[in-house]
């Protein structure tokens, strides 16, 4: 399997960007899909961006389409969410994981990191 470290979250203003990496040790890596989710304060983990294990395909839900890119470099082992037009509403941990199962829904990601903080100001 491959394990997952993120880092990049902090404080940001709301209108402000922010760009979350995770970091993946294995060989494997390259040959899943990637995925982003977040959890808020008494709320459920939700889906935030996937991306194909080439980087030529990837998917958002539809409250940060626009506004967030994700992309990965297999040449490093880590994959990417650029964070733009940050909202209040953004903030959460966002974790990363991997597609073990293959078939791209939420319950197919596993080898979850620990999550970094992303915490926007209104």
């Amino acid at each position: 399997q491959v394990q997952l470290v993120e880092s990049g979250g902090g404080l940001v203003q709301a209108g402000g960007s922010l760009r979350l990496s995770c970091a993946a040790s294995g060989r494997t890596f390259s040959s899943y899909a990637m995925g982003w989710f977040r959890q808020a304060p008494g709320k459920e983990r939700e889906f935030v961006a996937a991306i194909s294990w080439s980087g030529g395909s990837t998917y958002y839900a539809d409250p940060v389409k626009g506004r967030f890119t994700i992309y990965r470099d297999n040449a490093k082992n880590t994959v990417y969410l650029q964070m733009n037009s940050l909202k209040p509403e953004d903030t959460a941990v966002y974790y990363c994981a991997a597609d073990l199962g293959g078939g791209g829904l939420p319950a197919d990601f596993g080898s979850w990191g620990q999550g970094t903080q992303v915490t926007v100001s209104s």
